[in-house]
């Protein structure tokens, strides 16, 4: 008896732990399902985030497989039940929810439930999910047809769950907003590069059409030659254009992974500047989210710095596997170089700072390498997971 609410605390701490770790909302949910059908010993669990249009736009559930999941159909809408929780403050606890005059049925495919527990999520105002049980399990040793369901301690818990999840989902919501601007302003700055060189193209493919039209009384074989010249720009002005039109789509981290995101990066900036940019990579396994994101900060902006200020012709981007398991990230120019101390006192830190806070927040480190006429390394390295 002594070890019970030991272990009931050490379940809720491990679950809120679980919650606050958690950076994307559709991680947050499924941790948030899992971690209260687990502490609450139920049958079913099932989160929904509402949406405005009276359906929900995402809905998580737990204790049925896939397959059962796509057999019931389209997601639910908001009515009976849950329509209750999304706009009702209090936990709705039910020793049969088909017995309630709210309940609207279930598709064919749907688990059979009884006994239910359900409430809110709430930031504030603002209702964020409608959390709920069922089939609470019948405690180990207890006779058939002995009382079972939800209790009131079952309620407060669920509460107190109920209320980190609220912390919990808006802190990863404002994770992915900040991630969006941040993939917003990358765009932003992606498009100016290759705007700047699809107008470059387009002034040399005018100058030189001038010439052909000036040349081309007197002068029919030079101007040939300009037209065929023509005719070459035109061609690299319509290519920057198409990478222009398939290039400028926001960051695919999560779906195309580190490798993949960092390799088209370096593709389009090849194209919109005249240095040579090169990407190699040798061995990187998958990484945590936040390495990778911080691994991609870094070289974009580093490979920022190379094109706009080193005034190399050469930029090297290669991204291997460390010793210890990690990953290694390498940024080198063969450009004029800079003193990092003479940098630092004149308070142009070349977003030097922001490099060093990401690879600090990723548990990785940032070293400088450069001197005036010798180029530029910026080197980050990451722990494995």
């Amino acid at each position: 008896m002594d070890n019970g609410p030991c272990t009931g605390l050490a379940a809720v701490s491990t679950a809120l732990l679980a919650m606050s770790r958690r950076l994307e909302v559709r991680d947050v949910l499924r941790t948030i399902v899992v971690s209260a059908r687990e502490l609450l010993d139920a049958e079913y669990a099932a989160l929904g985030v509402p949406d405005d249009h009276g359906g929900f736009a995402q809905f998580v559930v737990d204790g049925i497989t896939e397959d059962q999941w796509r057999r019931i159909g389209p997601l639910p809408r908001q009515h009976g039940i849950l329509a209750a929780m999304l706009h009702q403050d209090g936990p709705q606890r039910l020793a049969d929810v088909r017995q309630d005059p709210r309940f609207e049925g279930w598709p064919a495919a749907h688990p059979d439930m009884s006994d239910f527990l359900g409430l809110p999520v709430r930031d504030g105002d603002e209702v964020l999910g409608a959390l709920f049980l069922a089939n609470k399990r019948r405690a180990p040793g207890a006779q058939h047809g002995s009382p079972h369901g939800f209790t009131d301690e079952d309620e407060e818990l669920l509460s107190l769950l109920a209320q980190h999840a609220a912390i919990a989902l808006t802190n990863a919501r404002l994770y992915e907003r900040s991630r969006e601007l941040t993939i917003a302003e990358e765009r932003s700055r992606l498009a100016h590069e290759l705007h700047d060189a699809v107008s470059q193209k387009l002034f040399s493919l005018r100058l030189t059409a001038q010439a052909a039209a000036a040349l081309v009384d007197r002068d029919p074989a030079r101007a040939k030659g300009e037209l065929q010249q023509v005719a070459a720009l035109a061609a690299e002005a319509a290519d920057e254009l198409r990478a222009a039109v398939t290039e400028l789509r926001p960051a695919a981290l999560d779906e195309d992974g580190l490798v993949a995101t960092l390799r088209n990066h370096v593709r389009v900036l090849d194209r919109a500047h005249t240095a040579r940019v090169t990407f190699t990579c040798d061995g990187v396994r998958a990484l945590p989210a936040a390495q990778e994101e911080a691994l991609l900060r870094v070289a974009q902006e580093a490979l920022h710095n190379a094109l706009r200020h080193s005034g190399a012709d050469r930029v090297e981007v290669t991204l291997a596997r460390a010793p210890g398991g990690g990953a290694l990230l390498r940024v080198r120019d063969w450009g004029k170089g800079f003193s990092p101390p003479t940098v630092r006192k004149a308070g142009r830190h070349l977003g030097l700072v922001s490099m060093r806070d990401r690879a600090a927040g990723a548990g990785g480190r940032l070293e400088v390498r450069s001197e005036p006429g010798a180029g530029t390394t910026i080197e980050m390295e990451v722990p494995g997971g």
